[in-house]
């Protein structure tokens, strides 16, 4: 199965199991008076919206490089994590805001119902779900070498911990009676705070890959010590590198014996060019300008 196919299975996995959850959720909090319910469920209604960008822009991104795209169609990944960060930033507004709009009547004496047993199960159930979602696809995503994959399996994972929060607010405010009932909508507001960190994550690695950031320092230097490995190399400089969707590339100028003909400083980058797609994946983007080394750093 190619890699483009199993980001369907993967992704579509998901939207099945966010479809039922929000389907229930919403049952639950309505029957169950729960606003952090309410709240759980709009945060998978923003799962499900997800699943539907990722099986868009993963179509797009799968395109190979073309008249209009000489380096492909990668960073349609990285939109749709954009995307996504979007969409649960959006999400947890939401949920943080109707938390307050409701604490804030209890503080004015308006009494809120108490949530149901039902609120209760539906959020152990969806704890129990999206860590599975989460484990399941952000392990195929570290396997695809998937951003986009893994920006949605930890969109599962905050579901699952924003359903950790909702069933510790129902739960207290069922076990402690109505005049704690102001725990529910308290939870929904931890809720909405986690989400928000976590979009905060997606946004800035979405947005670092858009604007061309550069590699890690310790990923840079992983690639000098490969161009390094050979003996008859030197001097490796104005190094750049930056993320295309789920590959790479790096553009490097590397000295050399400057007396070597010119089929022998071809192969010998051709070699450094395939080592560093055995470490980095076969399509990572190497472009090496090779160099005679300086008179003077012979001659030393």
């Amino acid at each position: 199965m190619n890699r483009e196919k199993e980001i369907y299975k993967v992704t579509l996995v998901g939207s099945a199991g966010n479809a039922a959850l929000l389907t229930f959720k919403f049952i639950a909090g309505i029957l169950g008076n729960s606003s952090a319910m309410i709240a759980d469920a709009v945060h998978s209604l923003s799962d499900f919206v997800t699943d539907i960008l990722v099986l868009v822009f993963v179509s797009i991104s799968a395109k190979p490089q073309d008249q209009s795209h000489d380096y492909g169609h990668g960073k349609f990944e990285t939109i749709a994590s954009f995307l996504i960060g979007l969409a649960l930033i959006a999400a947890a507004t939401g949920i943080v805001v109707s938390g307050v709009l409701k604490f804030l009547s209890w503080c004015q004496g308006h009494e809120l119902e108490a949530p149901g047993w039902i609120a209760l199960w539906a959020a152990l159930l969806s704890i129990a779900i999206k860590e599975l979602l989460y484990q399941y696809t952000a392990r195929r995503g570290k396997d695809l070498q998937s951003q986009v994959m893994i920006a949605n399996a930890w969109h599962h994972r905050s579901d699952a911990l924003s359903s950790i929060g909702a069933a510790l607010g129902i739960g207290l405010a069922i076990a402690l009676g109505r005049r704690w009932t102001v725990l529910d909508p308290l939870a929904s507001i931890v809720v909405g705070l986690m989400l928000v960190k976590v979009a905060y994550e997606l946004l800035k690695t979405s947005v670092n890959e858009l604007t061309e950031c550069s590699l890690p320092a310790e990923t840079e230097q992983e690639i000098e010590q490969i161009i390094l490995s050979f003996g008859d190399v030197q001097q490796p400089h104005h190094l750049r590198t930056r993320r295309i969707g789920n590959r790479i590339a790096i553009e490097a100028h590397v000295r050399m014996d400057g007396r070597l003909t010119l089929n022998t400083v071809h192969e010998r980058a051709t070699t450094i060019e395939r080592k560093l797609k055995e470490r980095f994946g076969d399509n990572t983007h190497v472009t090496l300008h090779m160099e005679p080394v300086k008179e003077n750093t012979v001659a030393g």
